[in-house]
């Protein structure tokens, strides 16, 4: 689809897992580890190149991942990609030396300065979708930061913006907005988001999908006796979600999967290329931004650009034995 005058592919990659280390401080509650474990930038490198190199031209990031340092990964891994659409986020204080989330940055006057500084570490003068990073800040306390993002569209130094959110009420409340053109939200086979793809359609918006992989469970690499390291959020109990519990995946998730196995890998597709159609399927205009951190992950990715969309009839099958997902997105407990 078309998106701030460019046609951008129907997939991205999502840089959670290259960012590296980052904690939780006193601004959000001294939670331990936010961070995906095992990340090597030279492998995080790597990756970003197999991406290009199998078709993907869209990266998601943000301010906070790994404290600033996956947006320093992608500007020296992309630089002389001009090609290469950025979508970063703002919205949460970091401390770049301490790797620290230190806490929510709501004030309007912040917004302008969060962004040179995203385009500092991206080293570019321009980024192409900006969103804002705080799923559930009341409409009122928004409408001043996407003000102020209007003005960096009207500097240049910012195409358009959105909202990385799952209230569908909040993208209604800001939809109207010249420059409002993409929402990024949690969906997948475990989670459906009813209400938040029915408000994108509406407004004709993009949709980038996070989560669509349920944070590593759809990939079919981890087992009832899997155990992730204490380094990794999914084993810190810092998740909003239930994919995981103290390290290991939710049997009641695996099961799930097993039941709708067969569909997913219709026509020879893996788990994560049929998850993947499964959304493609879904709506035309979601683009997931599946995480990757290796080669080898971006490649099985990228794989899925090859086999589209599952067919409508798998879809019926898959949405009927998961019961339309475990819980809608925007319900889901924060």
């Amino acid at each position: 689809m078309k998106v701030i005058g460019t046609e951008i592919g129907p997939l991205g990659m999502g840089c959670w897992p290259i960012g590296g280390p980052m904690f939780g401080g006193p601004g959000f509650g001294n939670c331990g580890t936010l961070a995906y474990a095992n990340a090597d930038d030279e492998e995080s490198i790597r990756t970003i190149h197999a991406a290009l190199a199998n078709g993907i031209r869209l990266f998601d990031t943000a301010a906070v991942y790994g404290a600033g340092h996956a947006e320093r990964l992608l500007a020296k891994a992309l630089k002389g990609r001009s090609d290469a659409v950025i979508v970063t986020k703002i919205g949460i204080a970091i401390d770049e030396e301490s790797k620290m989330l230190l806490g929510e940055e709501s004030d309007p006057a912040s917004v302008l300065p969060a962004i040179d500084r995203c385009l500092a570490r991206l080293d570019r003068n321009h980024i192409d979708i900006l969103l804002l990073h705080l799923n559930d800040l009341p409409v009122a306390g928004a409408e001043p930061i996407f003000e102020a993002m209007e003005h960096a569209v009207a500097s240049g130094k910012v195409g358009g913006y959105g909202w990385s959110t799952d209230l569908p009420k909040n993208v209604q409340a800001m939809a109207g907005r010249r420059n409002f053109i993409a929402v990024e939200h949690a969906m997948n086979i475990l989670l459906a988001a009813p209400l938040m793809q029915a408000t994108i359609r509406e407004n004709e918006l993009a949709a980038f999908i996070r989560s669509p992989l349920g944070m590593g469970v759809l990939t079919g690499k981890y087992g009832s006796q899997s155990q992730l390291p204490s380094s990794d959020i999914r084993a810190a109990g810092n998740t909003v979600t239930d994919y995981f519990k103290d390290g290991r995946p939710n049997p009641r998730f695996l099961q799930k999967l097993d039941s709708v196995r067969d569909f997913l890998q219709t026509d020879g597709r893996s788990l994560v290329q049929g998850a993947l159609g499964w959304l493609w399927g879904k709506s035309d205009r979601n683009i997931p931004v599946p995480g990757a951190r290796t080669v080898a992950q971006i490649e099985e990715i990228a794989g899925a650009l090859s086999f589209g969309p599952l067919a409508p009839s798998v879809i019926s099958q898959i949405d009927e034995l998961m019961g339309e997902g475990e819980y809608a997105a925007e319900d889901r407990p924060r």
